[in-house]
């Protein structure tokens, strides 16, 4: 690695490589441009699940790729009679209305059309969907109101929340990396660099990792891009951090620059490429998951976290050693300053506290810890489509104002659909079923018939949930027939949910013990780290339910929500954990294993804070979107990464290194390793044809 940095750093391969590297992304990015997102049928449904297999089959009846909106009447009294001619002229006249007549409630106060929306994907039902509310609402009587529910709509407003996101999304993340930046290092010019590397990462790994999901057939969503882009911001910013902290230390005892940069580069390297290597360990178990788009954002945030890493490694150096010392202006490091290590930095005296009575903080970390993670002992799951909105959308509204007048799974019935079956029989069978208000057929053609049970229980309770499961009961005899709709699908998802945490949790786990222990050459300490992250996990999802619950005013938490926070919150904790032991094992080399620790947390306590607290503050960046699964993810990954950066990585861990001496490395051994290391880091001829001038 030593080679291959002073090469990086050598004068004119640098400004090169720098320049080189940047506008061959820039002509990827432009040229290449990300591949287009495919079908979404059925992208977000377990595989092998019942409701997936319904959706597949109800794909070979004739416009299949529709779905179905509802249009709903209704007024505070009972509709009149110019009310009810205008519900039935809209019947016929709407854009895509088959002329049946309108059903009218028994209360007389509403009515409803229903439509078939025809539509290839999402942005068309979108468009569709826009065009069918403007000609709903047009010109209606004094007293009448419209509105449009049903999956078609649920979708449309589904849609429009990622209606220019990404670009939200982009520019917020954007602008809190580049203001924590400024704050961190306090110069009005270095944190464009790191910037404008990372900011060139994120969006050549958008083209990267989509292309790479195109050739793998691996399906993704609208939000894959988002979370993606949030990742690379987070990740590579941090590694940025790290590198740029070890140049600024390396410039206090080399006179020429390049020398510092190699010395920091290959210092650096090894906590980067293990860190980048856990991440993308962790990020590639979701390959194993049951849904389809998990499985694409796995895949997708692995191949970030390599483009940023690569760009960190490569780019950012390159780019750094163009420039002279001044760029840290006005707090330009000199040869001759004390090194982080050796000064009386804040962390250093925390260090020293914690070391004063060590098994006393652990002692107490570990019960504050667990105190913390109580909350998750009430934690609900099982987001239903009302619940999925930050900001209640029409088609939610709307479904509200159905079950008013109408039984309550109007608004979104569930399907039956079946090869072979006789309909009269199918729809017989189904109404016979407890919690089923009304059933009709759908359509029929090629031996494949479907019909729609109307449910009596409101969207998302367990009375729906029941009356699903009895359905598939009573119709388990029948060959080729599945049960879809919402509250199906919503079924199949808690259980895949549920099978995907039971498989990729201990797998994870697993997995990052093993690459720990082949970095650190350790038995003990991958265990301490690991069990470190775990507790850091465990008591952000209890905090983050009490927050939830009492303050933000979630009743559940959504399904998909555990796994998320679990695979990014072991893979980037255990980075911090990375950081700091892998520099405590360098310093111990010529200080001991207790000096060791206290030096690695004085140096990298700055960094791995700003690092922290940059990427907890990037994941909250998540609730700018009205939706509430990104929100909760961002939530607790935020929260999480607090604890581990302040308390977990800034006492518990040196704290329990401390007690254990030693023996935190067995079997290896750091304690005894030639002491003049240290002291000969700083040798090293600069280039002679440096001048002055360029320092």
């Amino acid at each position: 690695m030593a080679g291959l940095s002073r090469l990086i750093t050598r004068r004119w391969v640098a400004g090169l490589l720098a320049l080189c590297a940047l506008l061959a992304a820039g002509v990827t990015i432009g040229v290449v441009g990300q591949a287009e997102l495919g079908p979404t049928a059925t992208a977000s449904l377990p595989l092998g699940s019942d409701s997936r297999a319904a959706t597949e089959l109800s794909a070979e009846l004739p416009e299949a790729e529709g779905s179905a909106a509802l249009v709903l009447y209704s007024s505070d009294e009972r509709l009149g009679a110019d009310a009810l001619a205008v519900v039935q002229e809209r019947a016929r006249s709407l854009p895509g209305a088959t002329g049946a007549p309108p059903v009218v409630a028994e209360d007389g106060t509403a009515a409803t059309v229903f439509v078939p929306v025809v539509a290839d994907d999402a942005t068309e039902t979108a468009d569709v969907v826009a065009e069918l509310r403007t000609a709903a609402k047009a010109d209606l009587p004094d007293g009448l109101t419209a509105q449009v529910t049903g999956p078609a709509a649920i979708q449309a407003d589904l849609a429009a929340v990622f209606d220019g996101a990404n670009v939200r999304l982009l520019g917020a993340t954007a602008g809190v990396v580049a203001l924590l930046l400024i704050i961190t290092y306090r110069s009005p010019v270095l944190w464009l660099v790191p910037l404008t590397v990372v900011g060139v990462a994120d969006q050549l790994a958008a083209v990267l990792a989509t292309r790479t999901l195109a050739v793998f057939d691996v399906q993704w969503d609208e939000s894959t891009i988002g979370i993606l882009s949030v990742l690379v911001f987070g990740a590579g910013t941090d590694y940025a951090l790290l590198l740029i902290s070890r140049y600024r230390d390396e410039l206090r005892v080399h006179a020429d620059r390049r020398d510092a940069m190699a010395k920091a580069l290959t210092r650096t390297a090894e906590a980067v490429l293990s860190s980048a290597s856990t991440v993308v360990i962790g990020l590639l178990t979701l390959l194993l998951s049951a849904f389809p788009t998990t499985r694409g954002l796995g895949l997708a945030c692995a191949v970030g976290v390599v483009v940023a890493a690569a760009f960190v490694l490569v780019v950012l150096p390159a780019a750094l050693v163009v420039f002279g010392r001044w760029i840290f202006w006005p707090k330009v490091p000199r040869e001759g300053q004390a090194s982080l290590a050796d000064s009386r930095s804040l962390w250093r005296r925390v260090g020293d506290t914690v070391a004063r009575r060590p098994a006393v903080f652990a002692t107490a970390t570990v019960v504050l810890l667990a105190v913390a993670a109580t909350g998750m002992t009430q934690i609900r799951t099982g987001l239903d489509g009302a619940d999925q909105f930050l900001q209640k959308p029409e088609a939610i509204s709307a479904g509200e104002r159905l079950s008013e007048s109408f039984p309550a799974g109007s608004a979104d019935p569930t399907t039956v659909v079946s090869r072979g079956a006789d309909p009269a029989a199918l729809a017989s069978t189904v109404s016979a079923v407890d919690g089923v208000s009304s059933t009709r057929e759908v359509a029929s053609a090629g031996g494949v018939s479907e019909i729609q049970a109307v449910l009596e229980a409101a969207p998302g309770s367990d009375e729906a949930t029941d009356a699903v499961i009895a359905i598939r009961a009573a119709v388990a005899d029948l060959p080729e027939t599945h049960v879809g709709g919402t509250e199906a699908e919503a079924l199949d998802a808690s259980e895949a949910s549920s099978r995907d945490r039971f498989l990729i949790f201990p797998l994870i786990l697993g997995l990052v013990l093993v690459a720990l222990g082949l970095l650190l050459r350790s038995v003990v300490a991958p265990v301490i780290l690991v069990s470190t992250v775990v507790a850091t996990y465990l008591s952000s999802l209890g905090l983050s339910w009490v927050l939830f619950t009492q303050v933000l005013g979630f009743d559940l938490l959504d399904d998909g929500v555990p796994l998320l926070a679990f695979v990014f919150l072991v893979a980037l904790g255990v980075d911090y954990n990375i950081f700091l032991v892998t520099r405590a094992a360098e310093e111990a080399r010529g200080h001991g294993s207790r000096e060791g620790m206290l030096r690695a947390l004085s140096a990298t306590g700055g960094v791995i804070t700003s690092a922290g607290i940059l990427l907890a503050a990037v994941f909250a960046v998540l609730g700018v979107l009205p939706l509430v699964v990104l929100a909760q993810l961002g939530v607790v990954i935020c929260i999480g990464v607090l604890l581990d950066t302040l308390v977990v990585r800034t006492v518990l861990v040196p704290a329990i290194a401390l007690v254990l001496g030693d023996r935190f490395w067995w079997p290896r051994r750091v304690d005894g390793a030639d002491r003049s290391e240290i002291a000969s880091r700083g040798a090293g001829d600069p280039e002679p044809e440096l001048v002055a001038a360029e320092r």
